[in-house]
């Protein structure tokens, strides 16, 4: 009801303000819906859309069982990590060959086998420290946040009923790509890097070990490594951990 009348002000407020031509119409009352929706959107659902995703996600891809050798070394280099801050993460292994690892705003972390291969512990439990740290700082909502507003496929579900539940499974599987393959802003990643830095102090651990995972990355893989694809420039972000140590 709320969107029936909302829509109905900016229809009769674009037909007061002249002639518009029918697609021009349309992309209005479509950045309506979007307006509307960026107003009423809650955390929960933001999560609630997260964990669908990351369901989705986990159907898709190659879990190691909880017997493996990957998910034992997990369990040992996390244990005690259960939650940041009242948010409940779960974690689990991909087996696939790539050095990467994500979070999720819903608590989901998920670490590639490929990455547990690449670096010790201390390296590994900096990288799961870095991407906690998007989840601490919002950035992981501000991202999934911005792609469900941008997604026709949640406008046309927000429109009918409101319901995260209305999406696909196809649709819920795209939004994980996206939170896979998140692009954050540098300051950002900078952010999240000295968010490491203190995740690694509070469990007694050597903040140096984020700069180690960076060394290791030049040494193995230069600048071409899924975890620092996207990320600043090595040596910026080098001097900024030295800086924060």
């Amino acid at each position: 009801m709320k969107i029936l009348q909302y829509t109905s002000i900016l229809a009769l407020s674009i037909g007061l303000s002249g002639c518009i031509k029918e697609e021009n119409y349309g992309q209005m009352l479509a950045a309506g819906l979007t307006l509307l929706q960026a107003t009423t959107l809650s955390e929960n659902e933001v999560k609630k859309t997260a964990h669908l995703s990351a369901v989705q996600m986990d159907k898709n891809s190659k879990i190691a069982p909880v017997s493996s050798r990957y998910s034992k070394r997990l369990a040992r280099i996390t244990r005690g990590l259960t939650t940041v801050d009242g948010l409940k993460l779960n974690f689990k292994v991909y087996l696939d060959k790539n050095i990467n690892a994500f979070a999720m705003p819903d608590g989901t972390v998920r670490v590639y086998s490929g990455l547990l291969d690449a670096m010790p512990d201390n390296q590994v439990l900096a990288v799961v420290g870095h991407e906690i740290g998007h989840v601490k700082l919002k950035h992981s909502f501000n991202q999934m946040k911005k792609e469900m507003l941008t997604s026709a496929a949640f406008q046309a579900a927000g429109s009918a009923s409101g319901a995260v539940g209305e999406l696909s499974s196809s649709q819920l599987g795209a939004f994980a790509h996206k939170a896979v393959n998140a692009k954050f802003s540098q300051s950002d990643e900078l952010e999240a890097d000295k968010y490491a830095l203190d995740f690694l102090r509070t469990r007694g651990k050597s903040p140096s070990s984020m700069l180690d995972v960076i060394y290791t990355f030049q040494k193995k893989f230069g600048s071409k490594g899924s975890f620092l694809s996207s990320h600043p420039s090595n040596k910026q972000r080098i001097d900024a951990i030295k800086g924060a140590i």
